[in-house]
């Protein structure tokens, strides 16, 4: 089974869309009135007056929270569907009547002296809200006027958040035509990972022929919302493409720039490893869709049953409540895992809001992959169920921590199943699909993250970018990546062109970087940890926190210096003890 039947159930929202229409209805009169209130008075309320206004705040927050998690996810798995779609747009114009309502919290705030901010969220009162305040001072500088900041709202309704959303229909809705079938991108894709080298050749081409068809329509695009971002960055005074980011990760620029410099330094390590697949593939050149094939022994498929029971099985041996949050994902129907046309690629996790829970939607195949797919994205619910009884202001984590349980999650289930495996051969093919992922999560995201700096330079130093120009971007900084190990066909200069991550939240993807070389360090401290149920105890502790604290305070508990620079290279030796470990594996005679 491939997990057709595996449907999530949106009635713990709201049982039909009416019923949110009455819902987002009170929300708008609450935060009308929260307005009418309190704008122009934040300034001269008493201590105890701020801390019940925040949680009038806090609890209108999640009742929009839950609105737009409904219609999004309503939406996600049926972006063609035109009711749909008409919903979600609905509640995104409401979401932006409800920002201009509320946005003189920001801007009030931004206003208060630096002391006056402090003496306020320090107060024991405010403990609640304490860092989201702190960190809203930091960012003050680059809060506009409300006049301002009304219209920017307004503006995103047809500006990027649009042209998101046409993306996202866009490569939902297009075809690929594979050995006379037609089939969907995250069909065609998966062909990546097939066992036969002449299958994934023709996927490969499949896939560039149908991006080659959207390339016009893609590069304008991609124009729009480079052009978009520019013109923020330079009206909020940021000092880079990517210094937005890094605030909203709470990370200085610096830290950002170490762990950029200490990946592409160590590129040799994806070379390394691509050249030993190259050679236990047996293939004399390495293609670029070989990168995801399967050793033989790792080919078969998996029922979506099985996938689920070893995962569980994996949460549950690390720590019982982390395997009882994770089984309910399952038992309370929480995941969407079906491939379909019209239905997202991908996979993510959906916070949703405190007062509700996760949602996870995959595309499963049936592949390993899908397995540690599946173990990432419930790593991402567990983290966002564990941090609910933060509140709103605190549940969610910035970027560079929020990759860390889903990395986490997926080290326990390759673990697990590598104990599992007494044949060499076997093992040596789950090793490789593990060194896979992370040639994948590190060196190629920090190679798009390089990608990424080139298209944003390039915009904004040459005006409007062909669809040639972004593949030529795309292949200089792909080519840095794999050296001679990995022939780069001329197909592949179109495959920039549906990545998501660079329109929808643009610099995110050094995270996964960040998530995966963090979670080496932490998983080599509880191998080593002498009272491992207590370990695992402190590590759900770091999940319960969410976003309460800065992300190096919160892992500094866990034993981990993030502002060390030489931090990221202790990883990368340890992804090298990994390339290691499977050449020497693969040298043993069998």
């Amino acid at each position: 089974m491939l997990a057709e039947d595996v449907r999530w159930d949106l009635s713990h929202l709201y049982a039909t869309p009416d019923a949110l229409r009455t819902d987002l209805a009170r929300t708008l009169d609450e935060a009308s009135a929260l307005e009418a209130a309190f704008a122009g008075r934040l300034a001269t309320l008493a201590t105890d007056e701020l801390a019940a206004f925040f949680q009038r705040l806090e609890a209108v927050h999640d009742a929009m929270g839950r609105a737009y998690t409904y219609a999004f996810l309503a939406w996600a798995t049926n972006t063609l569907d035109a009711d749909a779609g008409a919903l979600l747009q609905e509640v995104k114009e409401a979401y932006a009547t409800f920002s201009r309502q509320l946005v003189f919290v920001e801007v009030e705030w931004a206003a208060l002296d630096e002391d006056a901010a402090r003496r306020r969220y320090d107060a024991p009162e405010m403990a609640r809200y304490r860092h989201y305040l702190e960190v809203q001072t930091e960012r003050r500088r680059h809060v506009l006027s409300e006049k301002e900041e009304r219209v920017l709202i307004t503006a995103d309704l047809t500006g990027r958040g649009a042209w998101t959303r046409f993306f996202d229909q866009a490569l939902a809705a297009a075809t690929f035509e594979l050995r006379g079938e037609t089939m969907s991108e995250t069909d065609v894709l998966a062909k990546l990972h097939s066992d036969d080298r002449s299958l994934r050749r023709d996927a490969a081409e499949a896939l560039t022929a149908g991006l080659e068809r959207l390339a016009p329509t893609l590069a304008y695009v991609f124009n729009t919302v480079l052009l978009d971002k520019a013109e923020h960055d330079a009206l909020r005074g940021f000092d880079t493409w990517v210094s937005a980011r890094n605030a909203s990760n709470e990370v200085d620029d610096a830290v950002v720039e170490a762990l950029v410099a200490s990946v592409t330094a160590r590129y040799d390590l994806a070379q390394r490893f691509y050249r030993l697949k190259a050679r236990l593939l047996g293939v004399e050149e390495m293609a670029d869709y070989d990168r995801y094939a399967p050793l033989p022994q790792a080919s078969g498929e998996w029922s979506w049953e099985t996938a689920k029971e070893s995962v569980i099985a994996s949460y549950k041996a690390f720590s019982l409540t982390a395997g009882q949050v994770v089984a309910r994902f399952f038992d309370e129907r929480w995941i969407d895992a079906p491939a379909a046309v019209g239905k997202r690629g991908g996979a993510f996790s959906h916070s949703a809001v405190p007062s509700a829970h996760p949602y996870v939607l995959m595309n499963f195949t049936g592949r390993v992959r899908d397995v540690q797919t599946l173990a990432h994205e419930l790593g991402h619910g567990l983290h966002q169920y564990l941090a609910r009884e933060q509140g709103v202001f605190h549940a969610d984590t910035p970027l560079t921590t929020a990759e860390t349980a889903s990395v986490f999650g997926e080290m326990l289930t390759y673990q697990r199943l590598l104990q599992t495996l007494d044949d060499p051969k076997e093992r040596l093919a789950l090793m490789v699909a593990k060194l896979d992922d992370t040639m994948a999560t590190v060196f190629r995201q920090v190679s798009m993250n390089r990608f990424e700096h080139a298209i944003h330079t390039a915009r904004r130093a040459e005006g409007e970018l062909s669809a040639d120009r972004f593949g030529e971007l795309w292949m200089t900084t792909q080519t840095a990546l794999y050296g001679d190990s990995v022939a780069l066909g001329e197909h592949y200069r179109r495959w920039w062109s549906y990545i998501p991550h660079f329109l929808h939240t643009p610099g995110y993807v050094y995270a996964y970087a960040f998530g995966e070389l963090l979670v080496l360090a932490l998983y080599a401290r509880y191998e080593a940890a002498s009272d491992k149920a207590a370990w695992a105890e402190a590590y759900l502790d770091l999940l319960r926190a969410g976003g309460s604290d800065y992300p190096h305070v919160l892992v500094a508990k866990l034993g981990v210096d993030l502002q060390d620079p030489s931090f990221w290279n202790g990883g990368l030796d340890l992804i090298e003890r990994m390339i290691a470990d499977a050449e020497s594996l693969a040298a043993t005679p069998s």
